[in-house]
C-alpha cells in the first residue's frame, strides 16, 4: 500500500501507510427510516481573490456537482448554511445565486426520478438557510427599529428561498442577537415569521462554539431558560415547524428536547460529536440529521442509513461509530473552522481542483491538523481514491515544508 511521511505531534515526522478505500454502495431506493440532510460546502474559483473580505466567486460547476453527489447517495442537501461559509466569507449576493442554482438542480433531480431520490420533492431534496447577513450589524438601530430591520431582512431571504423551491431553514441571526433585549424580542420576530410562511420550516439553534456572536440566543445565556423559550415558540406554532436543528454539542440536552417536542416536529441533530447515538436513538425517539460532518462522510452515512432501512440497526450504528473520531477532529476547537476540514477532504477526494476556500478560510487549520484529518479519513475508508489522495497530501506537505 502507498505510504507517505506525515508530521507527528512532537514536531517530527513519521511514516504512515494507507489502509485503502472502502466501497460504499449507493441506495437503490429512497431512504425513509431517518431523514437526513448533509450541510454542503461551497467551492470557489481557484483564480478568484480568495482572501478575507473579497467578494465570493464560486466555481458553480464543482459546487453543483458536489450537491448531485450527495443526492446520488440518497441524502438531502442543507444549503446556504454555516457550512457554506455564511457569515465567514459567503456574501448575500453569492448566497442568492447559490440558493437559486441549487433549487434548479434539485428540480432536475426530481424530474430524473433516480432510484435514490424517487418520489422526492424539491423541498425533500434541499433546505436553505434564511438569515439576516445582508445587514450591516455595526449600523443597526437599537430598539424597535432594529427589530423591524431584522424582520425585513429575514423576509427578503425567505422570499428568495420560497421562489427557488427549497424548504426554509430559519437560521440564527447575529443581528437579532445584537438588538434583542430579551426573550420577547426573539418570540416576536420568530412568531411573526412563522405565521407568514406558507410551508413548515426548520428552526436552527446554533451554539457559540460555532458562532460566538450568538451568545445569549433566545434571550438568555442559561441553556435551560433559553430552551424554555424555544420550546414555547415551537408549541405555539407547531403546524409551521417541520423540525428543529440543534447545534449545541450537548447530547443529553438534545435527548431531553427531542422528547419534549410536539408530535410531528422532528429533531434534526446538528451534533457533530455525538451523532451516532443520537441518530440511533434510545428505543423511544431518534434524531434525524442535518449535519456538516455528513458533507465529509456522506458515503458512509448513506450506507449506515441504508442499514437502518433494512432493519440492521447494529451494523448502521457500527458504521456511524467508525466515523466518530474523524467528526470529533474536524469539529475540534476552534469549532467554527470545521469547514476547512470538509473542504480539505473534498479536495483530497478529487471533488474540487484546488484546496481553496472563500475568504481565505483554507488557512483556518494547521498542517498537523489537516494531516490528522487525512489519516482519520483513510482509517474510516473515506478516501475514495487513495492514490490520488496520497498524491495530493504529499504535494500539500511538501509545499508546506514537511519532509524536505
Amino acid at each position: 500500500m502507498t505510504s507517505l511521511i506525515l508530521p507527528s505531534s512532537d514536531g517530527g515526522t513519521r511514516e504512515y501507510r494507507l489502509q485503502g478505500g472502502t466501497s460504499w454502495a449507493r441506495p437503490t431506493a429512497p431512504l425513509t427510516a431517518r431523514r437526513a440532510y448533509a450541510a454542503a460546502h461551497v467551492i470557489p474559483e481557484v483564480l478568484a481573490d480568495n482572501t478575507p473580505g473579497a467578494p465570493a466567486r464560486l466555481d458553480w460547476d464543482a459546487t453543483m456537482a458536489y450537491r448531485h453527489e450527495l443526492w446520488s447517495y440518497g441524502l438531502g442537501v442543507a444549503d446556504a448554511m454555516d457550512t457554506a461559509q455564511r457569515g465567514m466569507g459567503l456574501d448575500w449576493a453569492a448566497t442568492q445565486q447559490l440558493i437559486k442554482r441549487t433549487g434548479v438542480e434539485a428540480a432536475s433531480v426530481v424530474s430524473a426520478g433516480n432510484a435514490a431520490t424517487a418520489g422526492k420533492s424539491v423541498r425533500d431534496l434541499v433546505s436553505c438557510g434564511a438569515g439576516t447577513d445582508q445587514l450591516d450589524i455595526d449600523s443597526l438601530p437599537v430598539g424597535e427599529a432594529g427589530i423591524k430591520a431584522v424582520l425585513e431582512a429575514y423576509r427578503e431571504q425567505i422570499a428568495v428561498i420560497t421562489e427557488a423551491g427549497p424548504k426554509v431553514i430559519l437560521m440564527a441571526s447575529r443581528a437579532l442577537a445584537k438588538v434583542a433585549t430579551g426573550p420577547d424580542d426573539y418570540l416576536k420576530v420568530y412568531s411573526t415569521l412563522l405565521q407568514e410562511v406558507d410551508q413548515p420550516v426548520i428552526l436552527h439553534w446554533l451554539g457559540t462554539m460555532f458562532d460566538p456572536a450568538l451568545a445569549g440566543y433566545w434571550g438568555s445565556d442559561n441553556v435551560a431558560t433559553a430552551t424554555g423559550t424555544f420550546l414555547g415558540l415551537i408549541k405555539d406554532n407547531a403546524d409551521k415547524v417541520d423540525g428543529v436543528k440543534v447545534s449545541l454539542l450537548d447530547a443529553s440536552h438534545e435527548v431531553a428536547l427531542r422528547a419534549a417536542l410536539p408530535e410531528g416536529v422532528r429533531l434534526y441533530t446538528g451534533d457533530d460529536f455525538n451523532y451516532p447515538e443520537l441518530i440511533d436513538g434510545d428505543g423511544t425517539h431518534h434524531s434525524d440529521a442535518l449535519l456538516g460532518i455528513f458533507a465529509a462522510i456522506y458515503p458512509a452515512a448513506s450506507v449506515a442509513l441504508q442499514n437502518y432501512e433494512a432493519g440492521n440497526t447494529a451494523k448502521a450504528r457500527e458504521i456511524l461509530d467508525s466515523t466518530r473520531e474523524l467528526g470529533k477532529h474536524i469539529f475540534s476547537a476552534p469549532t467554527f473552522y470545521y469547514k476547512t476540514g470538509i473542504a480539505f477532504m473534498s479536495w483530497l477526494n478529487g471533488k474540487q481542483p484546488g484546496f481553496q476556500m472563500v475568504g481565505g478560510l483554507h488557512s483556518g487549520r494547521s498542517v498537523c491538523h489537516l494531516a490528522r484529518t487525512f489519516e482519520l479519513a483513510d482509517q474510516a475508508g473515506l478516501l475514495r481514491d487513495p492514490a490520488l489522495a496520497a498524491f495530493r497530501m504529499s504535494d500539500y506537505l511538501r509545499i508546506n515544508g514537511v519532509g524536505v
